[in-house]
């Protein structure tokens, strides 16, 4: 089946331009313990945000989401600004759970970076992006699991206890900050899968 056409591109020479960028940016990366190449997430999430009704601005922010994370000693939010406006490196910076000023090196304490993120979402400081990020994540966790049930928990640097705490915490803090819609119904729903998943093991398939 052939495609629409509109009369101009929806996604423009920003959203290429990011899309190269993000490219560049994680060249190097993989998912967590495994060879897929890390731009696989960064446009799942796009796509996701894309699909929900996200304009270029979101989409530009979801394949940059993890570059001020991850890529510190490349990139630095005022960069993200000057290439793409303020609004990408808000949404970016949303999605980040390290210091601004981190310029590269270790992160602080797993534990201390969740809670103040879980609390920054919980105050409106979370959106789509974000949303589709864990989504994103919560789905690769679960689909991972069916493949391993019990090697997946080690791939990560807490137990399988705090990654659980973690993701139920996010579903609280996104309803609590407001959100509705897809993308929080279905982070929920992939949470509590999670959740009940071992006692669970012939469940359906999920989708995406």
């Amino acid at each position: 089946m052939m495609p629409d056409r509109t009369d101009a591109p929806i996604l423009g020479a920003r959203f290429t331009e990011a899309f190269k960028l993000a490219a560049q940016l994680h060249r190097y990366h993989t998912r967590k313990h495994t060879s897929v190449p890390y731009l696989s997430h960064l446009m799942s999430v796009a796509a996701l945000v894309i699909e929900d009704g996200g304009g270029e601005d979101e989409a530009i922010a979801a394949l940059l989401h993890d570059a001020l994370e991850d890529c510190a000693d490349q990139i630095d939010a005022a960069a993200i600004e000057g290439r793409f406006g303020p609004r990408v490196r808000s949404l970016v910076e949303a999605c980040t759970d390290t210091p601004r000023d981190l310029s590269g090196g270790a992160k602080p304490e797993w534990r201390d970076r969740k809670e103040q993120y879980l609390a920054r979402v919980e105050n409106g400081h979370g959106n789509r992006v974000s949303l589709a990020d864990k989504l994103h994540n919560a789905r690769s966790i679960l689909r991972d699991h069916r493949r391993d049930p019990t090697g997946i928990w080690g791939r990560f640097s807490v137990e399988k206890e705090e990654t659980l705490w973690y993701y139920h915490g996010l579903v609280q803090a996104y309803r609590k900050a407001g959100a509705n819609g897809y993308l929080i119904d279905e982070l929920d729903r992939v949470v509590r899968k999670l959740h009940t998943r071992d006692a669970s093991e012939t469940d359906d398939q999920e989708g995406g």
